[in-house]
């Protein structure tokens, strides 16, 4: 049976941790930064889980 390819595109975007879990960035940091406080971008500027529903989809993706 071939190998199964890994999702270029999933794999750009989501990094595994040493145990095995799956960090995502999070979203709305890219642009209309002036109407967002302070508080929200530092809320947004770090990594963020992923949803356990999308676990085993985002897995598969990536070739684990």
């Amino acid at each position: 049976m071939p190998k199964n390819k890994t999702h270029s595109g999933a794999s750009k975007r989501i990094r595994v941790t040493g145990k095995g879990k799956l960090r995502r960035q999070q979203a709305g940091l890219r642009h209309k930064l002036e109407k967002k406080s302070s508080r929200v971008t530092r809320r947004l500027s770090g990594t963020a889980e992923i949803a356990p529903a999308d676990v085993r989809r985002v897995k598969k993706l990536l070739g684990r």
